[in-house]
């Protein structure tokens, strides 16, 4: 019994030891400054290290210390930015045609109701709020700084878009592409920094026109990346085994003139339209070269040229930064080869931005086409033809099975007495992306590319 009351009394003295031994980790852990009081000192400290993002003051939109902006420089009377015309491709490019209230065009107006912005609005009909999408973001975007930069002093547009014909006959304002602006005070000491600050907004041309407003405009919105691809127009032709074609009238399924990995000219199936639109207008860009030729292209359309540097055999670069002395291949005939055509470089010798009618962009599996007897990719907007040709070959995957299971089916249906189909049927059902089936616009696949391509590749790849 005493061995037991020992064994007893220790289990009973290690027990208290535990017990206190937890009782101390509570004690310590007791220690520690609950969340709350993190939270708080973290509110108070934080101001004082002046840590951007956590001050919100000054008008505009949206909370935010305003960050240490590099000086900025008020433009000059008469000084516009860029330093081109403003019916050019750096700036704000060609007039389009002047739209009216009756015009299909004008349902691409959109009214500004910009608290923030004061419309003068002289006739009466609100005509000056009407604009295109893209001149309504640069406004509200000026109206921003406007508010940053002079505390109480609000945007003020004079003219917008005009219906009445108070313009020059190319102006920018018949299509709601530009508008004059001052400041709400009519401060015109103020105005050389007003036209710095649209500038900064993103106006594709500012002009420090007058004394009394600051000329803006952009450009068109059937010019947006966004929007197109990169295309031909309807009047552009290209080869086929029968003779040229005009684009207008190619399908899919037909073989045009492409140009191979080994540099020669091949006939390549077309198997789709990634951009399609017989109606639209678009401005290009046509390069014409010393012995004749002219390819008539988008700003973003890829074109080979000869590289600078010897050591690679090409390089691949937009249309709009090709110039003149920048050479580009070209097709001749040669009957003495295997193709009957062998291809050269061509030295450029004008480059002009033009407005022509309609909208062809075929893809082929060869990811090249020959277009009026010149070498030009069959992509845009990312300027590496692998990595394009790479993102679309999950289309060409798609077509080869497409083309492979209607095979099939035509087989299987000559073989039980379906000879009585109609040639268009046949002919017609060659392939779901058919030219005459595809709803106009950019095409599905293509569209889905150039939406995730601003997040998976860097923006000094993309146009």
């Amino acid at each position: 019994m005493v061995e037991l009351g020992g064994k007893t009394r220790l289990v009973s003295y290690l027990q208290k030891i535990r017990n206190n031994d937890n009782y101390q980790r509570c004690r310590t852990r007791r220690r520690y400054p609950p969340r709350i009081l993190i939270v708080v000192l973290l509110v108070l400290w934080l101001p004082a290290l002046e840590i951007p993002g956590v001050l919100a003051c000054g008008p505009g939109r949206g909370g935010g210390r305003r960050p240490i902006l590099r000086k900025l420089t008020p433009l000059v009377f008469k000084q516009h930015v860029p330093n081109v015309s403003e019916n050019t491709l750096p700036a704000s490019g060609l007039p389009e045609g002047r739209v009216s209230r009756d015009h299909t065009r004008f349902r691409d107006l959109v009214p500004n109701y910009n608290a923030d912005i004061i419309f003068k609005d002289e006739e009466g009909t609100g005509a000056d709020r009407l604009m295109t999408q893209r001149c309504k973001e640069k406004l509200n975007t000026l109206a921003i700084s406007v508010m940053n930069q002079w505390p109480g002093v609000k945007l003020r547009v004079t003219e917008g878009w005009d219906e009445e014909g108070k313009h020059a006959t190319d102006s920018l304002h018949y299509e709601g592409r530009a508008v004059d602006v001052t400041t709400s005070d009519r401060d015109r000491s103020k105005y050389g920094m007003l036209a710095r600050l649209a500038v900064e907004a993103g106006f594709d041309w500012v002009y420090y026109e007058s004394r009394s407003h600051i000329h803006c405009s952009v450009k068109s919105e059937s010019s947006s990346v966004g929007k197109s691809g990169g295309c031909f127009p309807g009047s552009s032709s290209v080869l086929t085994p029968s003779g040229p074609k005009l684009l207008s009238s190619l399908g899919v399924g037909e073989a045009i003139a492409s140009l191979d990995s080994a540099g020669e000219i091949v006939f390549s199936e077309v198997i789709a339209f990634l951009d399609y639109a017989p109606s639209s207008k678009r401005q290009f860009i046509r390069l014409s070269t010393s012995s004749g030729r002219q390819l008539t292209l988008t700003p973003s359309h890829l074109v080979p040229t000869e590289p600078k540097d010897l050591k690679t055999p090409s390089s691949i670069i937009y249309a709009a930064k090709v110039q003149v002395g920048d050479r580009i291949l070209v097709r001749d005939d040669d009957r003495t080869l295997p193709g009957g055509s062998r291809v050269r470089w061509d030295d450029v010798i004008e480059a002009e931005l033009v407005l022509e009618e309609g909208v062809y962009a075929p893809l082929t599996r060869e990811g090249t086409i020959v277009v009026d007897d010149v070498v030009a990719s069959c992509y845009a907007i990312v300027n590496s033809q692998t990595i394009a040709q790479v993102g679309f070959f999950p289309l060409r995957l798609l077509s080869t099975i497409t083309d492979g299971l209607q095979s099939v089916k035509d087989f299987f249906w000559h073989s039980h007495g379906g000879q009585d189909i109609t040639t268009n049927e046949i002919q017609g059902s060659k392939s779901m992306n058919s030219r005459w089936r595809q709803p106009e616009g950019l095409h599905w696949y293509a569209n889905f590319l150039y939406s995730i391509s601003t997040y998976v590749l860097p923006s000094s790849m993309l146009y």
